[in-house]
Order: C-alpha cells, then structure tokens, then sequence
C-alpha cells in the first residue's frame, strides 16, 4: 500500500488575525506547518506530502518544508477550502492508493492517529477521525433575534469531526467530482457522503485541537510547554593536525583521495574525523579523542578513524546527545578537496547518524604560509553542535 498526505495549507487565517500568516504562527519554536506536517513523515507508506499553499507563501516555500524525510511537494491553493483540496488532489501520485487529508490548523496530530485513520481507509474506503460528543448537545434557532434551543439531539449519536481524513482514490476522486459539481462540504467526509459513500469513525485525539484564534493558539503553547521536552543545546570545538609523509593512502573524512603522499599517525591519520571527533565529545563533556583512543593503544593502531568517529558518535548517543550539524575547515594548500568534498560529507553523515545537509566541508589554503603552506601538514578545524531533550537527562 502506497499512501498520500495532503496537508491543507491554504486559508488566509481571517479569524485568527495578524501579519504573519497562520500556518506560519510560532508553537513551542516550531511552526503550525511543520508540526503539522510531522506526523506523516513518521509513516513508512507515506510517499508523499502535498502542501497547499495561498500563492503568496509559494515562492519562496516555507523553510521547514526542506528538512523532511518524504518527499514534499507544493501546490497553490484556490479559493474555498475544498477548491484547495481537490487542487491538492489533482496533483496526487497515480501510484498512491490512500490519500489522507489534514488541516495545517491541526499541529498536534500524532503518527499513532494518522496510522489508524489509514489503516481504516484501506479497509472502509472511507475514514475520519472524531470525538465522540460528551455534553448534551443542542440544536439552536433565532426567535426576535434571540438565540434559543430548538430542540436536544441524542448525544449518543453526536461525534466532532476532526483530521485526518483518508479515502481510497476512487471513493476521493468521486467525492472530489460531486464538489465540483456544485456540492458544498466543510470536509470531504461531507462529499464522500453526498456521493453516497459511508464514512468510518475512528477514535479520534482530544489534543489533536484546531487552532482558529488567539486563545486557541495560546491554548496550543500551554500544551506544548506541559508535554514537549526542554532541548538542551551545546558547541564543541575540535583541531587536528597530521604531517604529510611519503607512501599511501590519503584518507580524508573516510574517503581515500588519489595521492603519493599520506597523512602520517597511529591510526590511518584522518585528520578531518579526529578534528570532528573532538568536537562532539567536547560538546557533550565526553573527554577527547586521545582519552577513549589513545596512540599508545595496540587496539588502535592503522584502526579506520571513521570507525573511531561512529563509535564516538554511539558514546555520546548513550550520554543522550545525538548530533545536530557539523561545520567542518580543511586547511590545505595540497591536496584540492573541491573534488570529494561531497563524499567526504557522505561518509562523515553516515558516521554521525544525520543527514549530509547538515554535514558542511570547506577547503581553504594557508596562502603558502607555514608547514601546511609548505605542503608538510594538514589541519583542520571543526565546530558541532549537539543536543539533548529534558528525557535524557540524570
């Protein structure tokens, strides 16, 4: 099974007011898009993520709409909020077989809800989330102006809709037509219905909340302060230098780069993992490379320095630290690593568990200055930054 998300992002937040727009309005740090996006990109049958945006937030795209693993693609919204859905549909991969849909307005949704909404569209074709009534719910009227209660509805049988919502294509595709057609919903389950398909009920989230105005979005930042935890952030620093001797190989942040010369060490010498090493154990307060792989050490000896920087990345991932970025300077008048600066991302991505996009590599030159500027040695110098939530701590 191969699943789609829509992620409605296209109103203007009149209700809620303000210059920043509302799918861009701050909880806890993180926007109402990203955490709403988050959830999906937690699910293995998701593929694909679909944000529709008004065309003012479409170029450029909001940031957070890079950071996510699932492909995220962006579609530019219409006029009603089901225009923007079925412009959302049009734009689904013909592979997907379940499409779920989710307001942007909805930032607490969690990868447990998401799933069971999908897995019961896959078996009902048709699936929402929702909240069972717990007051009595009345049917109101205006008399002279004046608000009264028509009449008292059976609270048994009275649910609060929610999102997500997930449907198989077709059961969509026709709910999306009967819209088009001049059908009025306030949610596709609202035109599922109307192409007279029967909607499932899945249990829904009380937090899954909808934030439409400022008591609700400070109803969200109390939310959030009770449950998230408190990210502790910290730097490290790390320097290394090698000389350069005659043989082979050249080892460089665990690629080997064509060369007659070699970085001279007890272990292969990698210059730029011993610099990076160092700067996530002195972020996390872990000692520093010579404390856990010392050079007079057998065990080390010609050991992979790339393996020595995953095994410093599994000391401090047992510390509670998992790292960031990491901004790395390679200062070399010889060799160029313009050439391989991108598989030396790689590997040290690989070595620190994290994407390459937050591995960065920079050549400069010492302008023949020195023993670097000599062609006798290589430093390099290295920044990381690491973190740690309120969970992980003693």
């Amino acid at each position: 099974m191969r699943a789609s998300v829509i992620v409605v992002a296209g109103g203007r937040s009149a209700r809620l007011g303000g210059e920043v727009p509302k799918q861009l309005r701050l909880v806890g740090g993180r926007s109402l898009l990203d955490r709403s996006i988050s959830p999906f990109d937690a699910i293995e049958a998701i593929h694909e993520i679909i944000v529709v945006l008004p065309p003012e937030l479409m170029s450029p795209p909001p940031e957070c709409l890079n950071r996510f693993r699932t492909t995220v693609r962006i579609v530019s919204g219409g006029d009603r909020r089901q225009d923007s859905v079925a412009l959302g549909v049009d734009a689904v991969a013909a592979s997907s077989d379940i499409v779920l849909i989710h307001d942007a307005a909805r930032p607490f949704c969690t990868p447990e809800l998401a799933q069971r909404i999908l897995d019961a569209a896959g078996e009902s074709g048709a699936a929402i989330a929702a909240l069972a009534a717990q007051d009595t719910v009345k049917e109101g009227d205006l008399k002279s102006g004046v608000a009264v209660v028509a009449r008292t509805l059976p609270r048994e049988r009275m649910f609060l809709a929610q999102t997500p919502q997930g449907f198989t294509r077709p059961v969509l595709q026709e709910a999306i037509d009967v819209g088009r057609a001049g059908g009025l919903g306030t949610d596709e389950a609202a035109l599922a219905e109307q192409a007279g398909y029967p909607v499932r009920l899945v249990q829904g989230d009380p937090r899954n909340i909808k934030i439409t105005t400022e008591a609700d979005l400070a109803l969200a930042e109390e939310m959030t302060a009770r449950s998230e935890p408190v990210v502790q952030i910290r730097v490290g620093l790390g320097y290394d230098l090698h000389r350069l001797v005659d043989g082979r190989p050249l080892i460089l942040a665990g690629v080997t780069i064509p060369s007659d010369r070699r970085l001279l060490g007890h272990s292969d010498a990698d210059v730029v993992c011993h610099a990076v090493t160092d700067a996530i154990l002195g972020a996390a307060n872990a000692g520093d490379i010579g404390e856990h792989f010392p050079d007079d050490d057998v065990r080390w000896r010609n050991a992979s320095s790339i393996d020595l920087l995953g095994r410093a990345t599994a000391l401090i991932q047992d510390r509670g630290f998992g790292v960031n970025n990491v901004d790395v300077v390679v200062i070399t008048d010889w060799p160029k690593i313009r050439d391989h600066a991108e598989a030396m991302r790689q590997c040290l991505a690989g070595a620190l568990c994290v994407s390459p996009d937050v591995v960065a590599i920079k050549g400069k030159t010492s302008e023949g200055v020195g023993p670097v500027g000599r062609g006798e040695a290589i430093a390099v110098h290295a920044v990381a930054l690491v973190r740690r939530d309120s969970r992980a701590l003693c």
